[in-house]
């Protein structure tokens, strides 16, 4: 699969609470050498300590804009309410990023989040560059795969977005499995010979051959990094999961389409109409504006299941016509029509 230029790269970071993610996109940031990056942490529960320590790490090419925290739980299991309308927002800017690194939680499967590129909103605009993962060399060395045992334990109980009850060594093996590269981190506290050993060990949790990088710090070259060109999203098949099956939808079985219909009379009454479309075709996702009569600015408009927001966004030029136009997601098989006719009642 050729890598297109047209498309903005992504890069997926997946490993243990400790095992040095967040120290690698820090070493990402401080090196970018004025390429714009843009970083998506999904840190969660009462203290969003990742994202913190990335907002104020005072690099002048990343300001604090370019760090979008996710903290409403687990990525994985948030796709549709937070990661895709995330992505769509950085896309959408005057100044898009030229490369997006996310930094999942220790208990995302990265499965998932490359599925989600499948999306037919992100599918053309962006795509997987590479999934890394960073292991923690002594904790998988010792048989524990995490750090702080305890710490990752908290995580799993602080989230209750979590929909996947997985041992450790699974997710460990998942995050394996989904990679393209291996970022072996703090090498230096193992010990002498350990690593071949744990070289081999991680090769036969992979199932397959990966680069596999040692380091200290998680000070990795962004060159060896970033670039992979690996379009992850279009190679799952090579990327098998332990909960490949488990209540998930191929994003080929869904479908998206334009309604286009006149000027509204109130937001309100717009945005309960749409609320009560979307419960009655069990519509994933609606985007778009609309124009209300007698206002002048144009009344953009998102919902994600039946929660519609909306805002009044710009002024209308006069070189547009005043109309409202909708993008509607859901699964193959939608009533179009019924859908479309609803909307403009």
């Amino acid at each position: 699969m050729s890598f297109s230029a047209a498309k903005i790269p992504a890069t997926v970071i997946t490993g243990f609470l400790g095992a040095g993610k967040t120290t690698l996109v820090h070493h990402l940031l401080r090196n970018a050498n004025g390429r714009r990056l843009a970083v998506v942490v999904n840190e969660f529960g009462s203290e969003g300590v990742d994202g913190d320590t990335l907002k104020s790490c005072g690099i002048e090419d990343c300001p604090e804009g370019n760090i979008v925290e996710l903290a409403n739980g687990c990525l994985c299991c948030t796709v549709a309410d937070d990661f895709v309308p995330t992505m769509e927002a950085l896309i959408d800017r005057d100044e898009p990023p030229d490369h997006i690194v996310i930094e999942t939680s220790g208990l995302a499967l990265p499965k998932p989040l490359i599925k989600a590129f499948e999306w037919p909103e992100i599918r053309s605009r962006m795509t997987v560059d590479g999934v890394i993962a960073v292991i923690d060399g002594p904790a998988v060395a010792d048989g524990r795969f995490a750090d702080d045992l305890d710490a990752v334990n908290a995580m799993r109980e602080e989230d209750p977005s979590i929909d996947h009850e997985s041992p450790l060594r699974e997710l460990y093996e998942d995050q394996l499995m989904a990679a393209d590269l291996i970022v072996l981190n703090k090498t230096d506290l193992l010990e002498t010979g350990a690593l071949d050993d744990l070289g081999r060990e991680i090769a036969a949790s992979a199932g397959r051959s990966l680069k596999m990088i040692p380091t200290r710090d998680g000070i990795v070259d962004p060159a060896i990094v970033l670039g992979l060109e690996a379009a992850a999203e279009d190679d799952l098949d090579a990327r098998p999961s332990h909960h490949d099956g488990e209540d998930e939808h191929e994003h080929d079985d869904f479908e998206s389409f334009n309604v286009a219909t006149g000027e509204i009379a109130s937001p309100n009454d717009f945005a309960r109409r749409l609320a009560r479309v979307v419960g009655d075709h069990d519509i994933l996702r609606i985007k778009g504006f609309a124009a209300v009569a007698g206002k002048p600015m144009r009344l953009a408009v998102q919902g994600v299941g039946t929660r519609i927001n909306h805002h009044f966004d710009r002024l209308w030029s006069d070189m547009e016509t005043r109309e409202t136009r909708l993008v509607v997601i859901g699964e193959t098989g939608m009533d179009r029509r019924a859908i479309a006719e609803a909307i403009g009642s």
